[in-house]
């Protein structure tokens, strides 16, 4: 049986019911619904991670770093305080499993802290609604796609056995692969975007502010048509955090380490 090209996301978990489909498959209509799927993902992942880690402490902490500018914020959040600060909010005892909960609360913490700062979320919103039947009767996260060679499958049944971090995985995964298929799909120029920082290799505290000023002066309509400039903004934060040594996005890799760890 032929499966139809599509973008899909369901979830269906206590009070979360969501289930969307797209069908209609020009780029500009999946770079919107992809952005839908990232927004959605992020603002339910810190409910998530509480199992593991105090989420309202670290939503404090991003209160008490947030300064006026972005460069002093980002100067903050990169600070050697900050990351011993964030152990307390992680309950692990083992050294090295900490670590891999610290690196996930401090990507977090990065968004919360900058959330009233800038856009870090894309402007299409959440997914909310049933719109689609869903595919399974029990409780769970689902993300599909088929476009041409892109074929990707995530999703997690979850029952009373289920670690709630577990769920948290799959969706820092299913935004790492929104987060890189939006530039494809959005035609933006992601290689532009990245010139405009190669100047920076090891970046020092002294240069942060540096990172930070070609950010904010960069022009997205350079780089990307008018639907989609304010994407192209965000790809440039991650960008610039990323030289700077600091994660925008809730990092897959390391919460399943964790878990394949913890055992």
């Amino acid at each position: 049986m032929k499966v139809e090209e599509h973008v899909a996301f369901t979830a269906r978990h206590g009070d979360w019911k969501v289930a969307k489909k797209l069908t209609d498959m020009e780029g500009e209509k999946i770079a919107h619904f992809l952005a839908g799927v990232s927004n959605t993902v992020n603002a339910r992942i810190g409910d998530y991670l509480r199992d593991a880690m105090d989420v309202d402490g670290i939503r404090n902490l991003a209160e008490e770093l947030r300064k006026e500018s972005l460069s002093d914020t980002v100067v903050a959040l990169k600070s050697p305080g900050t990351a011993r600060k964030l152990g307390n909010f992680v309950n692990e005892g083992d050294k090295k499993l900490r670590k891999l909960l610290v690196d996930v609360a401090k990507a977090y913490l990065v968004r919360e802290t900058l959330r009233p700062l800038i856009p870090v979320d894309y402007p299409e919103g959440i997914l909310e609604g049933v719109d689609v039947e869903f595919p399974f009767e029990d409780e769970h996260v689902n993300f599909t796609a088929k476009h041409g060679r892109w074929i990707v499958v995530k999703r997690l049944i979850i029952d009373e056995k289920t670690p709630m971090l577990d769920v948290a995985r799959l969706l820092a995964s299913i935004n790492e692969t929104t987060t890189l298929k939006i530039p494809v799909y959005a035609e933006i120029d992601i290689e532009g975007i990245e010139g405009e920082f190669s100047a920076f290799k090891k970046v020092k505290k002294s240069d942060i502010p540096r990172v930070i000023e070609v950010y904010e002066a960069l022009e997205p309509a350079v780089y990307a048509d008018e639907p989609f400039e304010e994407h192209a903004k965000i790809y440039a934060l991650r960008v610039a955090l990323d030289k700077i040594g600091l994660n925008l996005d809730v990092p897959a890799k390391s919460l399943e380490k964790y878990l394949e760890k913890k055992g």
